[in-house]
């Protein structure tokens, strides 16, 4: 056989299929292997370098496969997607891979560490918490209105109003029974979050990066600790405007013939650390619209006067990225009496 020069895999729980090619970029390799037959295959192929899809499990297979002399490279899947010819199958996808990773200007994912992959786990297990926490809130809240209880909004109102529904004789014993169920397993979702929030903070603690990242306005503890474990190395980035890109902050781009059409915002990369930014960004503008921030920059407040509130606080996100790309990269620390939103980010 001649020298595999790339091999695209393309993975699955139990099968995988293998496409390689050797100098002269003739197909050499196509092969389909178990799990169990794959590890014993790489264990004995000459080091070379192989073309994964970023997904759940790319990053431990990367790591395994490094062990035995392999470079791997990780491909957002959107990024495969153009160079599959026709169909849609197993052997279509290696192949669409190993041509994909040939390409000089593509852009690949680093592979992360165990102990990154625990940290997301972490914000990705809030986040699940969080999600539960508020449906269970709205389903006690719509049970309790078809029996003409209401309650103020706010999470702080449910615990008074389970105590209310559980204080009413006039409603049936199996509606108080089950609202007693929910109520308990509302407190057991506000334990466990409390754990979860205490480990993010102990994790937020140790982390510089993290801390310097905090002291941003509208980044806060939940924003600086979701930057730092969701971003990659942040000299990938060649400008902060291309880390706000990566983000989704950045308008779509639908120019032609010489005119410029900018539509909304792309959306695109990780949703839940946007929209963190988003958040910390509207809250921010509500003190300034509020008069309560006399620091505002001038940019902001002309800007305030122009636009709609809902577009001020994504144009202040994105600012705010490139703030946070730039204290990434240079290791300083933010200096909120020396530097504007403006000035900043330039």
């Amino acid at each position: 056989m001649e020298k595999i020069i790339r091999i695209g895999l393309d993975t699955s729980k139990h099968v995988y299929q293998l496409h390689g090619v050797d100098s002269e970029e003739e197909p050499v390799l196509r092969k389909k292997l178990r799990r169990k037959e794959m590890v014993a295959f790489f264990q004995k192929l000459a080091p070379t370098v192989i073309a994964i899809e970023a997904c759940g499990g790319s990053h431990h297979l990367a790591r395994s496969l490094a062990t035995f002399g392999h470079e791997v490279k990780l491909i957002p899947p959107h990024y495969v997607k153009p160079y599959v010819k026709r169909g849609k199958n197993d052997a279509a996808d290696a192949e669409a891979l190993c041509e994909a990773m040939s390409r000089p200007s593509m852009r690949f994912v680093p592979v992360k560490t165990a102990e990154q992959q625990a940290a997301l786990m972490l914000v990705g297990l809030r986040e699940r918490l969080i999600r539960n926490r508020t449906q269970l809130a709205n389903s006690i809240r719509g049970y309790a209105a078809e029996f003409g209880v209401i309650a103020a909004r706010g999470l702080c109102r449910i615990g008074p109003l389970l105590e209310r529904i559980a204080a009413d004789v006039s409603l049936p014993a199996l509606a108080r029974e089950l609202f007693a169920i929910q109520g308990k397993e509302y407190a057991l979702i506000e334990a466990e979050l409390k754990v979860i929030d205490a480990k993010l903070m102990a994790w937020h603690r140790d982390n510089a990066c993290s801390r310097r990242l905090s002291q941003i306005p509208g980044v806060g503890l939940i924003g600086a600790s979701m930057l730092v474990m969701k971003t990659p190395d942040p000299r990938l980035f060649r400008s902060g405007r291309q880390f706000a890109a990566w983000l989704g902050l950045t308008p779509k781009d639908h120019s032609t013939a010489g005119k410029v059409r900018l539509g909304v915002i792309t959306r695109a990369g990780d949703e839940a650390l946007r929209s963190t930014l988003i958040v910390g960004a509207t809250a921010l503008l509500r003190r300034v619209r509020e008069g309560s921030n006399r620091k505002s920059s001038a940019w902001l407040l002309d800007l305030l006067r122009r636009k709609p509130p809902k577009l001020v606080a994504v144009a202040m996100a994105n600012k705010i990225a490139r703030i946070a790309w730039k204290l990434m990269v240079s290791g300083e620390t933010y200096r909120a009496n020396a530097a504007s939103f403006v000035a900043a980010a330039a």
